[in-house]
């Protein structure tokens, strides 16, 4: 039964895949090559729709061909012709089809800073640069050392995605801590939260930096497996009992907007203890989602 119901999935996955991606593509490529601002404006809510009805079918499978529970808890109130920030913790790439199944039509099409490699991905990449996600190099370390001129690159790709995104109705996702929870890295890392690892805080100041005049809130979403963390083939699979969101929404502080992070070292300490305390109590609130989920 769960081969075929992985089977059939598979198959409509691959259908709705084609049906949305073919016309969002070349939506966007008259877009392109149209330089009418009015025009691309206008095409703007028609690539969403695209996108969102995608998500729409993948969501609709979730329903319907899952038991798998999505509990939602926290704030509300969200509307489609808001801009947010949207931070939350990452393990699994379960994690965005939950947020995508948790926002979808509720706010403005969530949008990722996705890793340049993923630009290649089959149809997928293509609809993700058409939709204005932005790709980054996410140099290592070493190779910022080796060539000092990589550690603007994302910098300015954030700024021109952020400058971008002004215009329209936006969800800027960011998984702050920058990779998959494992018990491998919280190790390495001697993380001070349970079930988190260390927030990487510069993403998130350069987002406020350039958009932070024009968000409506940040929407802090902890997202908890109480059966443990999960691979996609357990959702396919039907393995995963439930799963608990909750979303707090958090006003944006003033003295954050329009600081320099990268440059002034004040600000820079200062931004980064006020991460340390929203991640202080996104691990709290994960303690009490995996002690509900579990009764």
């Amino acid at each position: 039964m769960r081969v075929l119901r992985l089977v059939l999935i598979a198959l409509i996955v691959a259908v709705s895949t084609i049906v949305h991606v073919l016309p969002l593509l070349l939506l966007a490529l008259i877009k392109a090559m149209l330089p009418l601002p009015r025009f691309r404006i206008a095409c703007n809510p028609l690539l969403s729709g695209l996108a969102e009805s995608w998500i729409g079918v993948n969501n609709w499978m979730w329903t319907h061909l899952t038991d798998t529970r999505l509990q939602l808890s926290g704030d509300s109130g969200f509307h489609m012709g808001g801009h947010y920030l949207v931070l939350a913790n990452h393990q699994s790439w379960v994690d965005i089809l939950t947020l995508q199944k948790a926002f979808n039509r509720r706010i403005p099409l969530l949008r990722f800073f996705l890793k340049r490699q993923l630009f290649w991905v089959p149809l997928l990449g293509l609809a993700w640069w058409a939709l204005d996600f932005p790709f980054m190099g996410r140099y290592s370390p070493k190779q910022v050392a080796r060539n000092p001129a990589l550690a603007g690159r994302d910098i300015a790709a954030t700024r021109r995605a952020c400058e971008k995104f002004s215009a329209i109705p936006i969800a800027i996702m960011n998984f702050v801590e920058g990779t998959r929870f494992t018990s491998d890295k919280h190790a390495k890392q001697d993380s001070p939260y349970r079930h988190l690892l260390k927030p990487k805080s510069g993403g998130v100041a350069f987002v406020l930096d350039a958009m932070g005049q024009g968000l409506h809130a940040i929407l802090d979403v902890s997202i908890a497996y109480p059966a443990g963390k999960p691979a996609l083939l357990d959702l396919l699979m039907n393995r995963i009992p439930v799963v608990r969101v909750d979303v707090r929404q958090r006003e944006i502080p003033q003295e954050f907007i329009g600081g320099d992070y990268q440059n002034d070292r004040e600000f820079r300490v200062r931004f980064q203890r006020w991460m340390n305390t929203v991640w202080q109590d996104k691990d709290a609130r994960l303690d009490q989602l995996l002690v509900q989920s579990a009764t």
